[in-house]
């Protein structure tokens, strides 16, 4: 029996691991496998869905999560030699991906067979201004779906969800939009109920690959003070797109806190105790290509380690 995908894109920030997220606590009896294609050398995405950063980690209600490491037709075949195999599979990109590029892989004859692509879902901030939308990457990622969801709507201005719905269908979408709030989707629009192999899609011209954004990865073994981090953050902050980690702070030893940066938003969540033998401090930055420095970052961050 072929597995429909479910394909997840978005662009930075968006809020495409809370989607997953949701997906994963409110399985309904589904047997969910995700597989998290993180951006960056530190695979942050992975231990906030599943509290792990290697391998497959098995879920109390029967879902699965596994971090894509290397190639994604290997690990699709891989979930797919699972028993119980899953019952559907959720990839989610990075927020820099071109979906259009893993749309082409997928329509490869032997996957469609196996793992039909069934759905695409481009979450999107309510909030993002919709003259962002010139963006070519994000043309891409609304043009290839079959869903929008409006995610942040709670952290928008009132009218920031009609003007994005307005923007979206300016692009002449043929996508549905829904609202997402809190990465809540009516699971009827993302699981259709059907046996049907779905037909294969045409993703669109090949272009070309263009290394817009780079990773930059910081870590120490020593707590940071909560204070120094914020004044970090609030220097980095014109220049990020994107910031996520954990980290020990001094002023809450023992536990590891949660660290978010989309948007020009930060935002702090408590987290489960460190891991031994990794790094008490971990975050990954991601800046358009030039703009950010190794050594100016290295100079802000060490300067956030608690001294004594």
């Amino acid at each position: 029996m072929p597995v429909p995908v479910l394909l997840v894109t978005g662009f930075l920030g968006a809020g495409k691991t809370t989607v997953v997220n949701h997906l994963l606590a409110n399985a309904e009896g589904r047997r969910i496998a995700a597989i998290v294609n993180d951006f960056g050398a530190i695979n942050i995405d992975a231990e906030l869905l599943a509290g792990a950063s290697d391998g497959v980690v098995s879920l109390s209600n029967g879902c699965i999560c596994c971090s894509l490491e290397g190639d994604l037709l290997r690990t699709l075949s891989t979930l797919l030699r699972r028993d119980p195999r899953p019952d559907y599979i959720v990839i989610e990109t990075s927020g820099v991906a071109d979906p259009a590029d893993i749309v082409r892989n997928l329509m490869d004859p032997v996957i469609l067979r196996e793992a039909p692509l069934e759905t695409v879902l481009c979450v999107m901030d309510a909030a993002t201004p919709p003259a962002a939308l010139d963006d070519a990457l994000q043309r891409s990622q609304l043009r290839v779906a079959d869903i929008v969801a409006l995610s942040k709507l709670d952290l928008a201005d009132e009218g920031a969800g009609a003007r994005m719905r307005e923007a979206i269908r300016a692009q002449r979408v043929p996508a549905v939009i829904v609202d997402a709030k809190h990465g809540e989707i009516p699971s009827a629009l993302l699981f259709p109920a059907s046996d049907r192999t779905p037909a294969p899609r045409e993703p669109g011209p090949k272009r070309p690959a263009e290394d817009r954004f780079e990773t930059l990865s910081w870590s120490s073994d020593r707590p940071l003070s909560l204070p120094r981090l914020q004044q970090a953050i609030g220097r980095l902050a014109p220049k990020l797109a994107r910031a996520k980690g954990l980290f020990e702070a001094v002023e809450q030893p023992g536990r590891q806190m949660v660290f978010q940066f989309a948007g020009g938003r930060a935002t702090l969540a408590p987290g489960d105790p460190p891991a031994p033998g990794v790094p008490r401090s971990r975050i990954v930055f991601i800046a358009e290509l030039g703009v950010l420095s190794k050594a100016e970052l290295d100079a802000l961050m060490d300067g956030c380690v608690a001294s004594g």
